[in-house]
C-alpha cells in the first residue's frame, strides 16, 4: 500500500505561518539580541569595564561577544534548533502513541489473523496517537465493507486502501511540521558562520595592513570574530542535522508501521472475502 507522505510534507512557508513558529522565531531573535548586548557585552566581562577592550582572562562570555554582530543571529538559530527539537520530540512521541509501535502493529496483525476486529479496535483506543488513528480508520472501513456484499471485492479493497491513505494524509503533516525549519537552520547556520569568519578575517588583515606596528587589539578582535562565528555556525548546524535525521528516521519508522498494519488489514479482508 502506498502512503503519499512526501506529497503532504509542509513547506517552509507553511511552517513559518504556524502559530508556534510565528511566536518562537521573533521571540528568540529578541532574546538573542538581549543576551548579546546585556549579558555577553556587559562591561564587567572586559578589562576596564569597556566592551571595546580585551576580555578578562578566562571570561568566555566576553570572548563570545567578540564574535561580532553575527553572534546574536547564530545564538537565535541555536535556540530555535533546541526549541523546535523539543517540540518535534513531544509531537512525534504523541504520534507514536502510548506503547511500542512495533508491539502495537504485531498485536493488530495477530487480531486480524484471528478475524477479531473488535479487539483490534480496542487496542487502537488503548494505543492512541497517529498510527493508531490510521489503523482505526482502516478497521472501521473493514468492518463496514465486510457487511456490504453488494460491492465487488476489488472495489471494497480499493475503498479500504483509500480510507487508510486519506487518514495518513491527515496525520503525516502534523508529524513533519517544522522539520523543514530545522533543515533550513542546518544550512543557514553554516553560511552565517562562514560570513562571520570572512568578516573577522577582513578585520584581521586590515589590522595587519596598518602602517608601523600592527594594531594588536584589532588583530585579536578580528581573529576572535572569525573563530567564534565558525564554532557557533558549525555547532548549530551539526545539532540541527542530527535532530533532523533523528526525527525523519522516527517518522519513517511510523510510516512503515502504518504500511505494515494497512497491508495486514487489506490482506485479511481479501482472504475473508474469497471464502
Amino acid at each position: 500500500m502506498k502512503t503519499p507522505a512526501k506529497s503532504t510534507s509542509p513547506s517552509l512557508g507553511d511552517s513559518l505561518k504556524s502559530g508556534f513558529a510565528a511566536v518562537v522565531i521573533p521571540l528568540e531573535i529578541l532574546i538573542a539580541i538581549f543576551v548579546y548586548i546585556y549579558i555577553l557585552g556587559d562591561g564587567g566581562n572586559f578589562q576596564g569595564g569597556d566592551h571595546a577592550n580585551h576580555p578578562l582572562p578566562g571570561n568566555y562570555l566576553a570572548i563570545v561577544y567578540k564574535g561580532g554582530p553575527i553572534v546574536p543571529m547564530l545564538l537565535s538559530l541555536l535556540m530555535m534548533t533546541i526549541t523546535f527539537g523539543i517540540e518535534r520530540f513531544i509531537t512525534i512521541s504523541m504520534a507514536q502513541g502510548k506503547g511500542n509501535t512495533q508491539g502495537f502493529i504485531r498485536k493488530i496483525k495477530n487480531f486480524m489473523e484471528a478475524n477479531n476486529v473488535d479487539q483490534a479496535l480496542s487496542e487502537c483506543d488503548k494505543q492512541k496517537g497517529s498510527v493508531a488513528n490510521v489503523v482505526k480508520a482502516g478497521l472501521h472501513k473493514y468492518a463496514e465493507l465486510t457487511k456490504n456484499t453488494a460491492i465487488e471485492v476489488d472495489k471494497r479493497i480499493q475503498l479500504i486502501q483509500k480510507d487508510i491513505e486519506e487518514t495518513t494524509q491527515l496525520e503525516m503533516p502534523m508529524m513533519q511540521k517544522n522539520l523543514v525549519i530545522i533543515a533550513t537552520i542546518a544550512s543557514i547556520a553554516t553560511l552565517l558562520g562562514l560570513l562571520g569568519t570572512v568578516l573577522g578575517m577582513i578585520k584581521s588583515f586590515a589590522a595587519l595592513a596598518t602602517a608601523g606596528a600592527p594594531d594588536s587589539v584589532a588583530l585579536a578582535n578580528g581573529i576572535s570574530e572569525a573563530l567564534i562565528n565558525t564554532a557557533l555556525g558549525i555547532g548549530t548546524s551539526a545539532i540541527a542535522i542530527i535532530l533532523y535525521n533523528f526525527f525523519t528516521s522516527k517518522i519513517d519508522a511510523l510510516t512503515y508501521g502504518i504500511d505494515e498494519a494497512g497491508f495486514s488489514i487489506v490482506q485479511n479482508f481479501t482472504a475473508q472475502a474469497k471464502i
